[in-house]
């Protein structure tokens, strides 16, 4: 069954991150998603095999080209003719130095949607230095506020910069320049920069800070364990349960269940004490193990759950009931997201080999058999 972006193709120029997560993000909601490979990959460093695990590369087909080869750049070009967008992670002003810049492709094709995908974007005082996940999210505020008071901030993983603030954020960024350049038959840039997208994420924050319901200083807040109705405890198996009983009503079902004694606990909001309702509830909790709690906050609007590992997670009741996670050539990976009525989004082939599909790709975007023999014979592709 197609899904919502069937018919519309993309070429993504290989990097790593949140390009790929975007361009997974494309292919799993129907895309024809061609990743362009370095020719090198072709007999590069990887192990046998290992390229079939890496996930985000699911669901396109790889083509292998020399990017350094003229031809190479032209072949490029030839599969601009027939996209309708084009994903790239360099640095600023390297895809120009290869031939492949903005202005190079739209005057191939002045339909296309060129989706730029860089950590600070095309332009300010940090454009062309590098940076990870870490940086980006220093530097938008959103790094500061993760952790417990008193210590150092704790980087989440590599969610909030290269995924959420990156990844899809180009991915939306794309999916709104498609749908404008349907009506008006022009296309445009989208500079999607992590530190946008990470500052993006952190709008709700600054809200309430506006609202005064919010200080700088790191776990005091609401959110980021300062109450103790908002936190992580441990259980008598050394494992851990969540805990976000923010409504009155549903604090009101956290105290009854958990069975805390209530005199141990302050007024719900009042901040000066939450400390004491987090060594009454942290006494409790030890008392039983997570499944334990599980049993006994089960169906309940307490907002309380397991902290799951990835071994585990796929395996939750919720996540198979939802098929959250999906499994592909035997490998368990999170499924597409978000999910369509009538289109649904779908894993539609596992993660391409480098240059596994080059003929076949070129031959589908209208490269006649005799240009693909003397491109490979010229070294243009792999």
């Amino acid at each position: 069954m197609p899904g919502p972006l069937e018919g519309i193709r993309i070429v993504e120029v290989a990097g790593i991150g949140p390009g790929p997560f975007a361009a997974m993000m494309l292919a799993d909601a129907g895309a024809d998603v061609v990743r362009v490979d370095r020719a090198p990959a072709v007999t590069g460093s990887l192990r046998p095999g290992v390229a079939r695990l890496d996930f985000m590369n699911r669901g396109r087909r790889s083509v292998a080209v020399d990017l350094k080869h003229p031809e190479g750049v032209g072949t490029v070009l030839r599969l601009v003719e027939a996209a309708d967008g084009l994903l790239e992670g360099f640095r600023p002003g390297v895809a120009e130095r290869l031939g492949i810049g903005p202005e190079s492709c739209l005057a191939r094709n002045p339909r296309l949607v060129y989706g730029r995908m860089t950590g600070w974007g095309q332009e300010g005082p940090l454009a062309n230095t590098a940076g990870h996940d870490i940086d980006y999210i220093a530097v938008s505020g959103a790094l500061h506020a993760v952790g417990r008071a008193g210590e150092a901030p704790v980087p989440p993983l590599n969610l909030v910069g290269d995924f959420g603030g990156g990844g899809l954020l180009l991915a939306y960024g794309m999916a709104c320049a498609l749908l404008e350049a349907a009506r008006s038959g022009k296309g445009q840039v989208v500079d999607a920069a992590m530190v946008d997208g990470a500052a993006a994420l952190t709008t709700f924050i600054y809200g309430l800070r506006a609202m005064g319901l919010w200080v700088d200083e790191r776990g005091s807040n609401l959110l980021d364990t300062g109450a103790h109705f908002y936190e992580v405890y441990e259980t008598a198996d050394a494992k851990h349960i969540a805990v976000g009983a923010i409504e009155p009503q549903f604090y009101s079902e956290l105290v009854r269940l958990s069975g805390v004694d209530p005199g141990k606990l302050p007024a719900q909001m009042d901040r000066s004490r939450w400390e004491e309702g987090k060594k009454a509830l942290a006494e409790v909790f030890l008392a039983k193990t997570r499944d334990e709690w599980c049993t006994i906050f089960d169906g309940s609007d307490a907002c309380v759950a397991p902290v799951l590992s990835f071994a585990e997670a796929n395996q939750h009741p919720h996540n198979v009931a939802r098929s959250t996670f999906v499994e592909v050539d035997g490998q368990i990976q999170p499924g597409p997201a978000p999910r369509f009525s009538r289109t649904p989004g779908a894993v539609r082939r596992p993660p391409p080999e480098p240059g596994e599909h080059t003929d076949e790709v070129l031959a589908d975007w209208g490269i006649s058999g005799d240009e693909i023999t003397a491109m490979r014979a010229s070294g243009a592709i792999a």
